[in-house]
């Protein structure tokens, strides 16, 4: 997943909201990245410090959520995908709560045979325009 903070305006909201999913064993982070696109288009990676300059955010809790599936190829593409002037947060996560249903698919002889997820925006207009066909 990769989300962009246009302009570099990463407040950080979401962080809580984030080791509260990882604490509630809802999802388990495998990696987390920041990266920033420059107005000459070059991509730089951030170390949390870099995000916590103010010292308003504690981001020592995700130090190290490295397993090594996002890699520098990963990133550049991430880049490729950004605006100038902006920054984004990479997140290579689990879901954990769905573990067990997955290995009661394999155990039943069930295979994923296909997946796919509809962009939040895409779910808010459909449900506006059911509101407003009633």
């Amino acid at each position: 997943m990769m989300v962009e903070f246009p302009g570099n305006r990463m407040t950080g909201g979401m962080f809580p909201l984030l080791v509260d999913l990882v604490d509630r064993g809802l999802v388990r982070i495998l990696d987390l990245a920041f990266i920033r696109k420059e107005s000459d288009g070059s991509v730089v990676g951030l170390e949390l410090a870099d995000l916590d300059g103010d010292g308003k955010l504690d981001l020592s809790v995700f130090e190290g959520a490295s397993s090594g599936l996002l890699g520098e190829d990963d990133i550049q593409e991430a880049g490729n995908a950004l605006e100038p002037d902006s920054s984004a947060g990479l997140l290579v996560y689990e879901n954990v709560w769905a573990a067990p249903l997955a290995a009661e698919i394999r155990r039943s002889g069930g295979q994923l045979v296909a997946s796919g997820r509809i962009p939040v925006q895409e779910v808010i207009a459909a449900l506006d325009a059911i509101e407003q066909a009633s």
